[in-house]
């Protein structure tokens, strides 16, 4: 296996047929997304002050063939050094990040890029050099970081693994009647109750843009109801960021077009109430962002539109409904069921590395015993 390191998102764009092969049908992890993240988010924080750059690592075979994927990035840290994350991470809360690469090539894929990090710790002014790498929204059982992390502990390194929020997954059955039977007596009293009320007689419609010339008015009613929900809890909200909002227009039109981007909105009585963004992977709907009528909360828009989205893609024949992280309680109501996300933290052997990580779980320990998280 042989590594090479590209430095410019457009340099790997001839590979991006394999990189969405690799991805495994993870929208979070697909050239669209992370490359689109990079120009939104990296190459301004690059701009300032020089902090960031691209560390695309891909690996090939000895025929010549794209093995894997290793999607990161680099951030100058004085605190923590050179910190390397994935494509995705911060602010657009990606999920399921994870190294790309065939189940059947774990092995070495993951041993080459633990020799080419090894062989390039930080120091000297190598533009390569690393610190420690923060690895956040990755499955628990995910193999390939998890063995990543283990070879550079073997050359090392030291490990520090810790949970995070759960994301939550709903298994879709074949039909709507059948789900129904998953649920409680009183919570299936009420989704039957909302559908003769409120759905059969036309008071609440759900829409859903199907023609890029739809995507600005979705968009809008998403960002406006979102924003004005969150404003009303006391929180800016996702959207007041120039960088989010930029990131999610330019992926909105090629996101739809290549089938992976539903964006719904409820109406009720004739007023918007409720908006979805959902992502699409292989035969499962990610359920990404949402918004709804402070007005309207007596009626429930939330949960309507929750019912009516879930019936929809239970009636298109997904197999999945994944809720994503964050523990809320809603997500077990709907019958969702939890699994664990971690961050892995990995410093390198170096000294400095080491004293930086030890500073760092000091202060992260003393502010779990100051808060009682």
């Amino acid at each position: 296996m042989r590594v090479t390191h590209f430095s410019s998102i457009e340099e790997l764009a001839p590979y991006r047929q394999q990189w969405d092969r690799l991805s495994g049908g993870v929208p979070f992890r697909s050239w669209l997304w992370m490359s689109t993240w990079w120009q939104c988010y990296g190459d301004a924080t690059a701009a300032d002050a020089g902090r960031a750059r691209l560390l695309l690592l891909a690996v090939f075979d000895d025929a010549g063939a794209l093995a894997g994927i290793a999607p990161w990035h680099v951030e100058r840290s004085p605190a923590w050094g050179s910190v390397v994350q994935f494509l995705g991470s911060g602010q657009v809360c990606s999920d399921y990040l994870s190294i790309l690469c065939d189940e059947t090539r774990i092995e070495p894929v993951v041993a080459a890029l633990a020799d080419w990090l090894g062989d390039r710790q930080a120091g000297g002014g190598r533009v390569s050099g690393w610190d420690v790498l923060k690895l956040t929204g990755v499955a628990a059982g995910d193999l390939a970081t998890a063995r990543l992390a283990s070879r550079l502990a073997e050359r090392g390194g030291t490990i520090h693994r810790r949970n995070s929020l759960n994301c939550w997954r709903l298994q879709l059955p074949r039909s709507w009647e059948a789900y129904e039977a998953l649920l409680s007596k009183g919570h299936r009293k009420q989704i039957r109750r909302a559908q003769k009320n409120l759905f059969d007689s036309g008071r609440a419609v759900l829409h859903t843009v199907e023609q890029p010339q739809d995507l600005p008015r979705g968009m809008e009613i998403l960002i406006d109801l979102h924003q004005r929900r969150q404003q009303l809890r006391g929180e800016p909200g996702c959207f007041a960021s120039a960088r989010f909002t930029a990131f999610h227009r330019a992926l909105a039109e090629p996101l739809l077009q290549s089938g992976r981007l539903q964006l719904h909105w409820l109406e009720l009585d004739g007023r918007t109430a409720a908006a979805e963004y959902h992502l699409v992977g292989d035969n499962v709907i990610y359920a990404y962002q949402a918004g709804v009528d402070p007005a309207a909360m007596e009626h429930e828009p939330g949960s309507l539109i929750t019912m009516a989205t879930l019936r929809r893609a239970i009636e298109r024949g997904y197999r999945a409904f994944d809720f994503l992280r964050g523990d809320e309680s809603y997500k077990a109501h709907w019958r969702a069921e939890p699994a664990a996300s971690v961050e892995l933290r990995v410093a390198a052997e170096r000294p400095i590395a080491r004293l930086r990580h030890r500073l760092w779980l000091a202060g992260s320990r003393l502010k779990q015993w100051t808060t009682g998280s």
